[in-house]
């Protein structure tokens, strides 16, 4: 565990040395609250609801995760500290779970940054505290898959660039391919079977404050696998 905490904190660090992680981090609070406020029209609903707010953070984590995993491993590859970083005495699986937790430390602040933003529209009505813990849950293991996933393809990936636009395009296509169904009039087991695949789909429960434990294993089980996937890529090079 002190392997995995000590890249974790590397990672941070190598993050916050740089503007691109405030930067991010600042892009990503001003669309949300332009998004809620003025595209929404929240004082014009006249309503104290936040679902429109959460509604649209699978789109938005589209974009801010490959923004915060893109360095991840096309960096150090960059930088030639990728085979360096091979031969410390981490296993493969330290290093992907310490790189893991150190992006999705970043994401944590991003989303900790928007908690007071239910305490100051709260003054227009009363919010469920159990239905905007769901909906934060909902975003936090949303985020933690996403962040899987796109440690993952920065472990492929030559250059941020292409880490960056392989995510975002492949975190779109998860978000929106129950669509698909509807476009090609599917039915049955296709269209059950986009459904079950579709971020969106399994994040909509927890916009409505309902955690429902399909959603969570469904989320745990992307994370999983995408980290396995990782750690398997990073054991390939290393051997070959």
């Amino acid at each position: 565990m002190k392997g995995v905490i000590t890249i974790a904190r590397r990672e941070l660090r190598s993050a916050f040395n740089s503007p691109v992680a405030y930067a991010v981090i600042l892009g990503f609070l001003l669309f949300t609250a332009v998004w809620l406020f003025f595209v929404q029209g929240f004082f014009a609903a006249n309503q104290a609801d936040l679902r429109p707010y959460f509604g649209i953070m699978p789109i938005v984590m589209a974009f801010l995760i490959p923004a915060l995993t893109m360095r991840s491993w096309a960096e150090e590859r960059r930088l030639g500290t990728y085979e360096l970083l091979l031969t410390f005495p981490f296993t493969e699986g330290q290093l992907v779970l310490g790189k893991f937790l150190g992006s999705l430390a970043i994401a944590f602040i991003a989303l900790g940054l928007t908690i007071p933003l239910p305490f100051c529209v709260s003054l227009l009505g009363s919010f469920d505290p159990g239905v905007l813990a769901a909906q934060y849950l909902g975003v936090l293991l949303e985020a933690a898959a996403a962040v899987a996933l796109g440690q993952w393809l920065s472990s492929l990936a030559k250059n941020q660039v292409s880490a960056f636009l392989g995510t975002a395009l492949l975190l779109l296509s998860l978000v929106l391919v129950d669509r698909l169904a509807a476009f090609l009039k599917a039915g049955g087991l296709v269209a059950a079977a986009l459904k079950w695949l579709s971020l969106g789909v399994h994040f909509e429960a927890f916009s409505r404050g309902v955690v429902d434990t399909r959603d969570l294993a469904y989320f745990c089980a992307v994370g999983a696998l995408f980290l396995f996937l990782t750690s398997w890529s990073l054991g390939r090079r290393k051997w070959s």
